[in-house]
């Protein structure tokens, strides 16, 4: 079965820098786009950043361009976010997806999810 897999969450003070993974596995993704969104205790989930198949279209939330970095490693099926200079308000769980087609900053019903991985920033 399909199995999405995030690492590379922690404790980290303002500033900071995480990089996350997130593994997939259980089928081909094959003109996938993968993206990263996150949700934080008492607030509705939103977009990061995402990523086409090829890797040649970036797609970022404004509260994170300039400082997030989103990538990909299509032979390992892997997706990865780069988060630098990181703020108290990035305190979230972050979820990857893959995603059928083109980038896009809302879920669809078939796409694949991970179960997340907690990112702390401490003040």
């Amino acid at each position: 079965q399909v199995h999405m897999v995030e690492s590379g969450g922690g404790l980290v003070q303002t500033g900071g820098s995480l990089r996350l993974s997130c593994a997939a596995s259980g089928r081909t993704f094959n003109g996938y786009a993968m993206g990263w969104f996150r949700q934080a205790p008492g607030r509705e989930r939103e977009f990061v950043a995402a990523i086409s198949w090829s890797g040649s279209i970036t797609d970022y939330a404004d509260s994170v361009k300039g400082r997030f970095t989103i990538s990909r490693d299509n032979a390992k099926n892997t997706v990865y976010l780069q988060m630098n200079s990181l703020k108290p308000e990035d305190t979230a769980v972050y979820c990857c997806a893959a995603q059928l087609g083109p980038p896009r900053r809302f879920p669809g019903p078939t796409d694949y999810w991970g179960k997340g991985t907690l990112v702390t920033v401490s003040s």
